[in-house]
């Protein structure tokens, strides 16, 4: 009986605590884990740097191209631009790669002939085509190939006179020094156009009223007994054919490029003398250019070498083809070769005495006339007439 009572004790014991097992609440559930805060901004840890674009290539700055106004009284069109200034100028271009481009202005656009030089001096041109003849005594020792009767061969051989004698003599330099030179060139010899009569002795010349470029050659005209008178060349076609003046001395090239042949009807042949230029820029427009430029361009067209191809192609074609291109025009054109004789007349009377006078009076202003006037004749001979 003890043994059920103490079986039953054991179970409700066992009972109770499980019961009590079930009825105890449950446990609070953990916490959730608090989220970890957000990343600064930044390049990830493990990520490498961005790439950065390469610079796209810079192109070289374009050459500074320097434009220069180039003044002229000469037509565009006719026998010396074309044949000479044109391929002058070209060259000079060429010569700097088109970094200098030079801007035309033919037939006194920009200034008058007889204004050229002040004109580049002043810079309203930046370079020009200056006739020294049309200002009488500005540069008097330069006017040695001027003299009448000096016996040059060609335009070309006196060109290359004149640049021999710009270089030995600093006198001779110090009468440009307020352009820059590039170069000196030279007509051919002049002879004697006429409206009239035809001019076959110097007794012929007496009273008559001829363009002459200023210098030796009017000293020259007036002990022949012609009246000389300064005429700017554009000028010179009405004078002929007003009759203000009678005859002209010119080369081929003059009688075709400004008409005459329409005007005058008689040819005298008689090398007299010749006429000089420079082909000059103004100094600030020189000193601009880069000291490469500057070189280039005295290669190309500067010095004799220069001289020579402006000359040649000027003058001295003309010499040769004009004659007879102005006798297919139909105009009336006599022409007669002045004989030995008569020449030696003529540099007796207008020729020699003239150098004497030149050099007495170099020697009044305290210039080296003898000198330069012997270093011409030496040079005459010595220098090659064409190259």
């Amino acid at each position: 009986m003890k043994k059920y009572i103490l079986f039953f004790l054991v179970i409700s014991v066992i009972t109770s605590l499980v019961l009590a097992g079930c009825a105890a609440p449950a446990p609070a559930p953990a916490p959730a884990p608090a989220p970890a805060p957000a990343p600064k901004p930044g390049p990830s840890p493990t990520a490498g740097p961005s790439p950065t674009a390469a610079p796209a290539p810079t192109a070289a700055p374009a050459a500074k191209v320097f434009k220069l106004r180039y003044t002229d009284h000469n037509s565009a069109i006719d026998w010396g631009t074309t044949r000479g200034t044109e391929p002058y100028l070209k060259r000079l271009e060429e010569a700097t790669g088109g970094r200098v481009q030079v801007e035309r202005y033919y037939s006194q656009t920009l200034a008058k002939g007889t204004d050229a030089l002040e004109a580049v001096k002043n810079g309203l041109a930046d370079m020009g085509w200056l006739f020294y003849g049309y200002w009488p005594g500005l540069t008097p020792l330069s006017d040695v190939v001027a003299l009448p009767f000096l016996p040059f061969k060609s335009a070309e051989h006196a060109a290359a006179v004149a640049w021999n004698l710009y270089e030995k003599f600093p006198e001779i330099k110090n009468e440009y020094r307020n352009i820059k030179v590039l170069t000196l060139f030279t007509t051919a010899p002049y002879f004697i156009v006429s409206t009239k009569k035809q001019v076959k002795t110097m007794e012929d010349l007496k009273g008559l009223k001829i363009r002459v470029i200023g210098g030796p050659p009017m000293d020259m005209m007036k002990r022949m007994g012609g009246v000389p008178m300064l005429i700017p060349m554009n000028d010179v076609y009405l004078s002929l054919q007003k009759g203000v003046i009678d005859a002209m001395a010119e080369p081929w090239m003059v009688a075709h490029g400004f008409k005459h042949y329409e005007v005058v009807k008689y040819y005298t042949l008689v090398p007299m003398f010749t006429g000089y230029f420079a082909m000059g820029m103004n100094l600030d427009t020189w000193k601009s250019l880069p000291p490469d430029i500057q070189e280039k361009i005295e290669k190309a067209v500067g010095g004799e070498a220069g001289g020579r191809l402006e000359s040649r192609g000027f003058f001295d074609t003309a010499e040769k083809e004009v004659p007879d291109l102005l006798k297919k025009t139909g105009y009336p054109m006599e022409v007669y070769t002045l004989p030995p004789e008569e020449v030696e007349r003529w540099t007796k009377v207008g020729g020699k005495p003239v150098w004497d006078e030149w050099v007495a009076s170099m020697k009044a202003r305290g210039l080296p006339g003898q000198a330069v006037l012997d270093e011409t004749l030496r040079l005459i001979k010595e220098v090659p007439p064409t190259k």
